[in-house]
């Protein structure tokens, strides 16, 4: 692995797009317009991309999203189990759909849609240089989100200079520590039909407000995520994260994850952190009636992390629908440090275990203790034994103690059954904000 990667973003949509030659190998971000419609790696020695090769990907580009997309394949796509499209259609069989490239150019229209009916929620604790950079970016959308909201979760109010540096955001203190707790304050703070949430190491795309409210206006979901991209890969750490561990997932055609997604796969264990990240995440105001709010046992700060993803299987468990739609974008600044990396694989493990015992105690789902107890350590002796097949090295081994560690550490919680069964803190009837003004949406 290279110590180092370089990003392009390539726009195909031109009329001689350039993948140049390159001395350091390069993630490459393939766009139409302001459509993300792909991602690929390449060495240095694969590099440059002829004409013809840059037409095949076109090519193969496009048909996913007319796949994914068009009303004549009933898109947006289902989802699988493994969050991947149910239905890929080749390029041959779009033959007689007329002008791919035409039809690729109106998906790829900005949205005209006005973000006043969006909350922005951004969480933060100590890091005020990355919260200015997140609040930057928000404030340079095509459209202003009708609201944003600052949560500080630290103890002595470090974010609130830098939120006086931006007109127009309300600055909220919350003292009480952990992700969730500050999450749950946003909502409360906020006023929106629409609440959306980002965190303080990420840089929204300029027109992400506005795909977020176009998200919700154009399907009948309660719940939208969008595409996460590295904003650097500069670090080991970074390009570990995000090629050996997959980041936060390159797919780039919109998905449906609903019921259906939820009964096909719940014997086995949902795979509902598929759906999308915490760093990129909408919801309508009426789930949090409906569901409640972010269980304040789980996240960051408690036991570790999944409170996004545990919400997810909430709804969907409750009958509604969350949109993963990629034109919604943003980009995450990953940990640089080794060890910040390794804290965050325990951290994840932990609280992924920690949220399966509280979805198995809430919704009597046996797939969830049967991922904790059956394939976890599957997971963990196949890691294994690849890794001492092919040499995995010294970093694989440690990133593999570290998700094991949090899973001892995420058992804690299945000999603990007051926690497991203790319902959520606050009703969302009393737990809400001043209601929205209503809206179509």
């Amino acid at each position: 692995m290279n110590s180092a990667w370089d990003i392009r973003h390539v726009d195909l949509s031109g009329a001689e797009p350039v993948a140049a030659a390159n001395a350091r190998p390069v993630f490459m971000v393939f766009w139409w317009g302001a459509l993300p419609i792909g991602v690929k790696s390449y060495l240095p020695e694969q590099l440059p991309l002829s004409r013809s090769e840059l037409a095949a990907l076109a090519a193969e580009f496009a048909s996913a999203q007319l796949a994914a997309r068009s009303p004549r394949f009933a898109g947006p796509a289902r989802a699988t189990y493994d969050g991947r499209p149910l239905l890929r259609v080749p390029v041959d069989t779009l033959q007689d759909c007329g002008d791919l490239l035409r039809q690729l150019d109106g998906f790829a229209e900005t949205s005209p849609v006005s973000a006043t009916p969006l909350s922005v929620v951004i969480c933060t604790r100590d890091r005020p240089e990355a919260l200015e950079r997140c609040l930057a970016a928000l404030a340079a959308q095509t459209s202003r989100a009708g609201q944003i909201v600052v949560v500080d979760n630290s103890s002595h109010r470090s974010a609130e200079a830098a939120t006086a540096q931006f007109s127009g955001v309300d600055y909220v203190h919350e003292a009480q520590p952990g992700l969730s707790v500050a999450r749950n304050a946003g909502i409360q703070a906020s006023k929106g039909a629409l609440i959306a949430f980002t965190d303080d190491d990420v840089e929204p795309g300029p027109s992400w407000t506005a795909e977020i409210v176009r998200a919700f206006s154009g399907a009948a979901v309660d719940a939208v995520t969008g595409l996460v991209l590295p904003a650097r890969l500069d670090t080991p750490a970074q390009c570990y994260f995000q090629f050996k561990m997959g980041g936060f997932g390159s797919e780039c055609v919109p998905l449906i994850f609903d019921r259906r997604f939820l009964d096909e796969t719940k014997a086995m264990g949902a795979q509902v952190w598929r759906i999308g990240a915490g760093a990129n995440m909408a919801f309508r105001r009426s789930v949090f009636e409906r569901v409640g709010l972010f269980d304040e046992r789980l996240g960051a700060g408690a036991s570790g992390c999944s409170e996004d993803s545990e919400l997810w299987y909430r709804l969907i468990a409750a009958g509604g629908a969350c949109l993963f739609e990629p034109r919604a974008v943003v980009m995450h600044h990953h940990r640089e440090q080794w060890p910040e990396l390794r804290r965050q694989v325990r951290a994840y493990m932990k609280g992924h275990v920690s949220a399966l015992f509280v979805q198995a105690a809430r919704h009597r789902h046996g797939g969830n203790i049967r991922r904790i107890f059956v394939q976890l350590p599957a997971y963990f002796a196949r890691s294994a034994f690849l890794a001492l097949r092919d040499g995995g090295g010294v970093r694989r081994f440690q990133i593999l103690w570290d998700e094991m560690g949090g899973w001892l550490c995420g058992l804690q919680y299945g000999f603990r059954p007051r926690w497991r069964k203790r319902p959520i803190d606050m009703p969302a009837s009393r737990a809400l904000g001043p209601s929205a003004r209503q809206s179509p949406l």
